[in-house]
């Protein structure tokens, strides 16, 4: 049965898309793009697989989520194959303890993520929302959730549970991790691309505005830096990372800041932001001359190689290093920064490979191999979504 998968990650301000056709257990994209800057100057902009240029179209700058998701179903209505089964498939940034793979939406399992939305407040909000519009504006077609805490079932206890007393485990006060999805297809992409390497014991590291690592032993995870939240392990764009129980109860007993105040500190006014007081960008600050911001880098530098060693730890051995996201796939600075610091572990770079951002860039006499991958989500969300709409 030919079927086509319209693929939504909806956020705070965005809305990214991607359409697929899956035929005989082929999958393959035929357009994707985003809506941007909602409700301040919003813009349509989308590209078709088989054309190397983007293309957009005029849309009003106040166009908010609702209007934006009937635009794109109306525009999309021209792209569609009438003949083949459209499935929705919904990037959830939190599954909780109940979530574990990917789930076709009802009103029941609706409910059931506005449960979750005090665990991922800044994401889940936007997720659940651009369920219910489409759910509105297309009933009758069949949408899928799959959940960015997926991935890591596969973790310990040992791993999950806080030093704190079991109730606060069972009331789901954990670690969950997180960029499940992206975590997915590099497991699946390595795979195809390195079975023996991706059968042993490989750290990934997500880094993008949004960055944590995860380990994984035979392809499964077993540890991830990021944990309860988004917000636990490494210097991101604006968020903070993993910082002192202690720094908190500070700011609320003696600032008296706000939890509301604390939460904006942490998640939008810290990391590489608040570091160099310049930019949240790693491409600016690497070009910037301010000392700020060479803190700022250096900082994120010691905490991404920190949490690497710790995660070779969780494994106990290391036989690889992957690069994806934003700035892993596309700064060889700190790529070369980063294995520069890593290199007591035995790990050596070529030059060479990295400055061209090659897909291997560690050298032939490197006992850890280092791949630099692109994450693709969007593809992973569509396979799980086919897999799940098969199996109901």
């Amino acid at each position: 049965m030919k079927r086509e998968v319209l693929v939504i990650n909806c956020g705070s301000s965005s809305i990214k898309f991607s359409l697929f056709t899956s035929l005989n257990a082929r999958l393959n994209l035929i357009l994707n793009g985003q809506i941007e800057a909602l409700g301040t100057a919003a813009q349509f902009s989308f590209k078709l697989a088989r054309r190397e240029s983007a293309s957009s179209i005029d849309i009003p700058h106040t166009t908010k989520h609702h209007d934006a998701l009937q635009i794109l179903l109306q525009w999309l209505d021209g792209q569609l194959d009438k003949s083949a089964e459209l499935i929705i498939g919904h990037r959830v940034v939190h599954g909780g303890t109940q979530f574990q793979q990917p789930t076709i939406i009802n009103n029941q399992i609706l409910a059931e993520l506005h449960d979750l939305i005090p665990l991922a407040p800044l994401h889940l909000p936007h997720n659940v929302q651009a369920i219910e519009i489409l759910a509105q504006l297309r009933p009758n077609v069949i949408q899928v959730s799959c959940f960015d805490t997926a991935f890591h079932v596969t973790q310990s206890r040992t791993v999950q549970q806080f030093a704190l007393p079991d109730q606060y485990y069972d009331q789901g006060l954990r670690s969950y991790g997180f960029h499940g999805l992206s975590y997915d297809h590099i497991a699946r992409n390595l795979k195809q691309r390195d079975p023996q390497l991706a059968a042993g014991k490989v750290v990934v590291a997500h880094l993008g505005n949004g960055a944590s690592l995860c380990a994984m032993d035979n392809g499964r995870s077993v540890d991830c830096s990021m944990s309860f939240s988004t917000l636990d392990g490494l210097v991101m764009g604006t968020r903070s990372g993993a910082i002192d129980p202690g720094v908190i109860l500070y700011l609320l007993q003696n600032q008296q800041m706000s939890p509301q105040q604390i939460s904006d500190l942490l998640y939008k006014e810290s990391g590489l932001l608040g570091l160099s007081q310049l930019s949240s960008d790693m491409r600016e600050l690497l070009d910037s001359s301010s000392e700020q911001a060479k803190r700022a880098v250096s900082i994120y530098i010691y905490r991404l190689c920190r949490e690497i060693a710790a995660m070779a730890s969780t494994l106990q051995g290391l036989d690889g290093i992957v690069f994806t996201g934003g700035v892993g796939e596309n700064s060889t600075q700190i790529r070369q920064q980063a294995c520069h610091q890593l290199a007591w572990l035995g790990l050596s770079l070529d030059n060479d490979a990295n400055s061209a951002s090659q897909s291997l860039i560690s050298s032939p006499d490197s006992k850890i191999k280092v791949y630099v991958l692109e994450a693709d989500e969007e593809q992973v969300i569509a396979q799980l979504a086919v897999t799940a709409v098969q199996q109901s």
